[in-house]
């Protein structure tokens, strides 16, 4: 062996321990790094003719597995979908309370009415009813901050996907430019700082996206989503989503593509099945619309519980006037009612003035006992035959949807419900119906039961309802204008469920046996959304649309909760509450007193409406049913306490499969610390022998010059 070949072994001796020295060192410095991947020397004998020549250090290669890898980025996914949508609905959980909280809405719920019928047992204390009204009106207030809350909710996660959507846009421009530096780090013999780098924002994006990572000739990292599609290959798709950051019903969202460098667009919101930005997706889509429009029915219950009984019900004395609501009919509808109702006029001191009994089922009325009378089908009928028994004392009118009856001088009017048959239109008495004497207004329609038929006239002149109809992926699949047509509801409904011009396609429109409309989606198109986004129609003189009295899309349905309130003038002067009830009987002529001021019973049957069962509409999860309004309430607390329970339990369970992976992941690609330090051990040592074994050959050349 000559001394240069030694002096060549030395070297790459040499030149080996260095590399080695350095990767160990590295590896020791981050131990602690985030997605870091020890690194290993490539260091190879060289052997010509069987004769050892040194060795080759040509590189650096991370230590990793792919597909653990790969199972921790959709861990990680999987964790940060679950851990969005558990601290979201946990906070919402947190605003609504639990049952046997004193500040919760359900702790207000029975407090109201519970302070109605303690001011029942005395109806005269002032305190009481100042007490009770108080307490009604905290409990709609507390209904309109939820659904401030739950669309705030809302706003939020719309906010944080378009934050997801921009640090996920930068992650991929990253990764894209640490692929050029990892071609050249290999090309070089060390593309590992590049990998690692590139690694921890790939780990990063897989918190925000689901995504798969296969690698290219040269190293270079190609992003797709879990089930396949491109995001990152020669170029990086551009995600897009929407701007608008408004929680409230019946927004339509522009849905997330990607955009190529050309300007084309693929559809990406569909293909992202984990991340924050399908948690808050989700958050936005399903759960927390669910929510409002759930809250949405229980406030409308709440109020329909109360107006049922306080309509029935009068104050003493009784007011001067019963102003309704604007119902959306019209004087030539037909009344629909059955059963019987009684009307009375009664002066200061609670004496009979003038008494009309009604009997739908008969189409009749009389005066003071006297002979039946006539009045028609209709709604104008019933109102000209009220004005003309009035006559002297009192009026009716009917205007705009809204009907009133008025009494002259100092008298008061009220209504009582028939015991044995009392009347009924679509679930509600005659005065609820037309909300004559309620407790609680509303500034919109709230309940959607208006009692027409198919046959009725629609009363819409003008006017189209436009609809957007959004796919499953959540694009627009087509934006439909229905105009009025026809003469009948029947005829409008055809028009909307006409395949070609309508959007039957999607859904189809029908009437209850309330009146109710009732949405069906067209079968293969369940699920698709079709949402209303304008109504240009107006039913009369009413001013109301077609949505709005049929409560047509989620906009209209879920906005309810906060347009209630106590009645205007019972706030102010809390002795208008109705805690008494007209006491007539067959034999009840003019001149018997019919109120009283001690008479606490119509405080009573407001405080047991808590109890009575009635019907509530579908709404968000929870289906249409029949029940008592504390048990609507039991079912709308547990369903908010599980949602919340059930993404915590997810989001636990999705974690510890995250830390799972990342174990079983740093066990393959982690640094151990004692490795590295015997690994710099025997670099060092092997160091140290290429320098003797070039200080041997320095002095076996210096003994050789010396000899000659």
């Amino acid at each position: 062996m000559s001394i240069s070949t030694i002096l060549g072994n030395a070297l790459s001796g040499l030149s080996a321990a260095q590399l080695g020295l350095r990767s160990a060192s590295s590896n020791i410095s981050n131990v602690n790094t985030a997605a870091y991947a020890r690194t290993e020397a490539n260091i190879i004998s060289r052997n010509v003719v069987g004769a050892g020549l040194g060795v080759d250090a040509a590189s650096l290669t991370r230590i990793t597995d792919r597909f653990l890898f790969a199972t921790s980025l959709s861990a990680n996914g999987d964790a940060a979908a679950g851990e969005a949508r558990s601290t979201l609905l946990d906070r919402v959980q947190a605003q609504f309370g639990t049952l046997d909280d004193a500040g919760s809405l359900f702790a207000r719920l029975n407090s109201a009415f519970a302070e109605i019928g303690s001011a029942a047992l005395d109806p005269a204390s002032g305190v009481r009813r100042l007490t009770a009204v108080t307490d009604v009106q905290f409990l709609f207030d507390e209904f309109t901050r939820l659904e401030g809350e739950l669309l705030s909710a809302r706003s939020e996660s719309q906010r944080q996907i378009g934050f997801s959507i921009d640090r996920a846009n930068t992650l991929i421009q990253q990764i894209d430019t640490l692929n050029d530096d990892i071609a050249r780090g290999r090309i070089q013999g060390d593309s590992t700082g590049a990998e690692n780098r590139q690694a921890a924002l790939i780990t990063e994006l897989s918190e925000i996206i689901d995504i798969k990572v296969d690698r290219a000739e040269g190293g270079a990292a190609v992003l797709r989503t879990s089930d396949g599609v491109l995001l990152l290959g020669q170029f990086p798709l551009t995600i897009e989503g929407p701007n608008v950051s408004s929680g409230n019903l019946g927004q339509t969202y522009t849905p997330i593509q990607g955009r190529t460098p050309s300007g084309s667009l693929v559809e990406l919101q569909s293909h992202f099945k984990s991340g924050s930005l399908r948690g808050y997706l989700d958050l936005r889509d399903t759960e927390l619309p669910a929510l409002v429009l759930e809250l949405a029915e229980f406030s409308a219950g709440t109020a329909d519980a109360l107006n049922a009984a306080h309509t029935n019900a009068t104050s003493v004395p009784a007011p001067s006037s019963l102003r309704g609501r604007n119902t959306g009919l019209l004087s030539a509808d037909a009344l629909s009612f059955t059963g019987k109702t009684s009307l009375a006029l009664v002066d200061t001191a609670g004496a009979l003035v003038r008494r009309v009994d009604v009997d739908f089922d008969a189409g009749t009325l009389s005066v003071d006992g006297g002979a039946a009378v006539g009045f028609g089908a209709t709604i104008g009928g019933l109102q000209g035959a009220l004005n003309t028994a009035l006559a002297g004392v009192g009026s009716a009118s009917f205007t705009n949807g809204e009907l009133r009856i008025d009494a002259t001088g100092t008298n008061g009017v009220s209504l009582v419900q028939d015991a044995t048959t009392p009347s009924d239109r679509a679930g509600r008495s005659f005065a609820q119906f037309f909300g004559l004497n309620e407790l609680i207004t509303s500034a919109r329609p709230s309940q959607f039961e208006t009692g027409l038929s198919g046959t009725d006239a629609h009363g819409f002149g003008a006017g189209a309802v436009s609809f957007t109809v959004t796919g499953p992926d959540g694009r627009v699949a087509t934006q439909v204008s229905v105009p009025v047509a026809g003469v009948s509801i029947d005829d409008y409904l055809a028009s909307l469920n006409n395949v070609a011009t309508g959007i039957g396609r999607f859904a189809t429109f029908s009437l209850d046996a309330n009146g109710a409309l009732v949405q069906t989606p067209a079968v293969g198109a369940e699920s698709y959304t079709v949402e209303p986004n304008s109504d240009t129609t107006a039913r009369g003189t009413t001013g109301l649309s077609f949505t709005q009295i049929f409560g047509l899309g989620d906009g209209v349905r879920g906005a309810r909760a906060s347009a209630f309130a106590v009645r205007s003038d019972i706030a102010s002067n809390p002795d208008l509450l109705a805690l008494a009830q007209l006491e007539l009987g067959g034999a009840t002529v003019v001149g018997d007193i019919v109120l009283g001021a001690g008479d606490g019973r119509g405080g009573e049957a407001i405080s047991r409406a808590l109890e009575t069962t009635r019907s509530f509409q579908s709404a968000g999860s929870l289906s249409g049913v029949a029940s008592s309004l504390s048990d609507f309430a039991g079912r709308f607390a547990t369903d908010v306490g599980s949602r919340a329970a059930r993404a915590e339990r997810q989001s636990a369970a999705a974690s510890a499969l995250r830390n799972e992976a990342d174990e079983r992941l740093s066990n393959a690609q982690g640094v151990n610390i004692d490795e590295e330090l015997a690994l710099m051990t025997q670099f060092q040592q092997s160091y140290n022998a290429s320098a003797r074994l070039i200080q041997a050959a320095k002095e076996l050349n210096d003994t050789l010059l010396s000899v000659i």
